[in-house]
């Protein structure tokens, strides 16, 4: 049996990082724990580029764009949903995980879903660096198996 688990530890890959201002106060300290994670496995910060969307609906257009571009290897989409007292939550979540996982499939690179669906505010803080670690530094290790494990298997 082969078995094969894509290494974290590879510094090449250029990482786009695409984060919602909505929730800012959430989807800052996703960034940082990111960003801190693919320092820690030794990605350059001339080869992280970060861009900035309004709130969550815009993160599957800004991660097709980047991974189009030629410009990265990887996207990670960072957002947090918070539900309020409409179902507009349950129509944010779903596009935003169907437009995400539909970039991934189907584009250039893969993508990577770091955004918090949460019911409260409390929620979110704890999955963004709080008891319930942090979605951000969680995407970023993931990000780093899949390119090593798509290289691996195209060659």
């Amino acid at each position: 049996m082969n078995s094969y688990t894509g290494q974290l530890s590879d510094n090449h890959y250029r990482i786009g990082i695409v984060v919602a201002h909505f929730n800012q106060l959430v989807t800052e300290r996703l960034l940082q724990g990111a960003l801190g994670d693919l320092k820690k496995y030794g990605v350059a910060d001339e080869r992280i580029t970060v861009a900035w969307v309004p709130g969550a609906m815009e993160l599957p257009r800004a991660a097709k764009l980047m991974s189009a571009s030629g410009k990265v290897d990887g996207v990670i989409a960072l957002g947090a949903v918070i539900k309020g007292q409409t179902d507009h939550y349950t129509y944010v979540c779903s596009e935003t995980a169907n437009g995400l996982s539909s970039v991934s499939l189907n584009g250039e690179v893969p993508v990577m879903f770091g955004v918090l669906t949460t019911d409260n505010m409390e929620q979110a803080i704890n999955r963004a660096g709080g008891k319930g670690g942090n979605k951000g530094a969680e995407c970023a290790g993931g990000l780093l198996e899949m390119l090593g494990l798509q290289s691996w298997l195209a060659e």
